[in-house]
């Protein structure tokens, strides 16, 4: 399965330190049982203000990622994605075991850590998504987003309560209030997806510090602009600082079975990009250096006594 993916962080213009986490896990992983094609992705914000953050969110991506290791559940009954989901919400369930008795061995009485956490297992022809707060995964076809995640946020769940618009919800204060988290508590509720993909969809997984700083409208504008996986990435990242870039940013892009002929041509384009005039300047020097070699080649041949190739 071809995909072109690329991941990026970054702090932000507001914050001193960079608590997301993330991980991109393809089919040249060592030690991958759960898939032979595709890539699991995870994103991961620990909780900003609590003690660790850094922390929860490194240790739940750890412990989330040994999921890959573990053989493929077999399908069964009606529900065949159910096993599969079951097997990855079981180690999300793990990880926040895990972060919670951290909480209780290193801070018992203090402000607990914490993290978002969202994971997509892509496969040919479906994704399978385990979420727990407000990083989001997207899915996009032509620019146009045709389903996410939903948020673990008190504004989310004023907005479905009917409380709240989602224009007023967009330019609340508490936007990034979470209700649910990895860690913070004993146990935890997690959400999960299957979305039916196809031939050039985009996957994105992102945290909070993207979508509070990037409207909707305005990460699919990025996704129309085209361009590779790494490209897009970079421009949600510097649009979000653009717009204030009040936390940290996290951007994971994937395109599914983009066409070889695209592949190569943004490699091509990026390899121009970084290396400018010099890589120009090399081809035309190579160029030359060949048809200097031919030319003397056939002088030698037609007056001394090489043979004459036969061009």
């Amino acid at each position: 399965m071809r995909l072109d993916i690329a991941a990026r962080s970054d702090i932000g213009r507001r914050k001193r330190e960079n608590e997301d986490s993330f991980g991109v896990f393809r089919d040249d992983t060592p030690g991958l049982q759960l898939f032979r094609s595709g890539a699991f992705l995870i994103v991961a914000d620990g909780l900003g203000g609590h003690m660790g953050g850094e922390i929860a969110s490194k240790l739940a991506v750890s412990i989330l990622k040994d999921v890959i290791k573990e053989q493929p559940p077999q399908p069964a009954g009606e529900n065949p994605d159910g096993p599969l989901l079951d097997l990855i919400t079981r180690y999300v369930q793990n990880a926040n075991t895990s972060v919670f008795k951290t909480n209780q061995d290193i801070n018992p009485q203090g402000k607990p850590m914490g993290t978002t956490l969202a994971s997509c297992l892509i496969s040919a022809k479906k994704v399978h998504i385990c979420n727990v707060g407000d990083s989001r995964v997207y899915h996009l076809r032509d620019g146009e987003i045709i389903t996410r995640t939903e948020d673990h946020s008190w504004v989310d769940e004023q907005v479905k309560a009917g409380l709240m618009s989602k224009v007023e919800a967009e330019a609340d204060v508490r936007k990034n209030v979470v209700t649910r988290s990895v860690g913070t508590r004993l146990e935890v509720v997690v959400d999960s997806y299957v979305w039916h993909i196809v031939p050039g969809d985009w996957i994105l997984v992102c945290s909070d510090g993207l979508v509070n700083m990037v409207k909707d409208v305005d990460i699919c504008a990025e996704f129309k602009r085209s361009g590779s996986a790494a490209e897009i990435a970079a421009r949600l990242v510097n649009l979000a600082n653009e717009n204030g870039g009040k936390d940290n940013i996290t951007v994971i892009a994937a395109n599914i079975s983009p066409s070889l002929f695209r592949l190569i041509y943004f490699k091509l384009r990026a390899v121009k990009r970084r290396h400018g005039y010099k890589l120009l300047w090399f081809v035309v020097s190579l160029l030359l250096g060949l048809v200097g070699f031919l030319a003397g080649y056939i002088y030698r041949a037609k007056f001394g006594t090489l043979p004459l190739l036969d061009l």
